[in-house]
């Protein structure tokens, strides 16, 4: 088994097919995009797969150490949307195949009018063992 995180962010990629913002959705079409994701937990926690899954809010600050004594530097207080994380899962799967599957099922969440919002999600493999340096 190997575990996967996978991000739902807005940096980089292609828009949606159904790429209308959420702050436009009806009450109903919300609870049934949770719903939807809470359902697909549930899924990978009857196979074994399913680690964790958290929505963040929209807020954020990048932070940076700029020296001894001297306060860290932040960029903010509100990161760019470019650079927003909606929130992540970790699955642990067999394989990278089957982490691509899960990963697309999840991209199928519906959005506005009930459709899959065919949201794009970056696949992140956890490193097993720390790098090791060779002289």
């Amino acid at each position: 088994m190997a575990k996967y995180l996978l991000l739902k962010h807005y940096r980089g990629a292609p828009k949606g097919v159904n790429d209308v913002p959420m702050d436009q959705w009806t009450p109903e079409e919300i609870s049934n995009h949770i719903q939807y994701m809470v359902d697909w937990g549930k899924r990978l926690e009857t196979t074994g797969e399913f680690v964790e899954h958290y929505a963040l809010s929209p807020e954020g600050t990048f932070v940076r150490y700029d020296g001894e004594g001297r306060p860290p530097i932040t960029d903010g207080p509100f990161a760019e949307t470019k650079d927003l994380i909606a929130g992540w899962s970790v699955v642990d799967v067999d394989s990278y195949e089957r982490a691509l599957e899960v990963a697309g099922e999840l991209s199928a969440a519906p959005g506005k009018g009930g459709k899959p919002i065919h949201e794009w999600l970056e696949i992140r493999p956890f490193l097993t063992q720390p790098p090791t340096i060779t002289e």
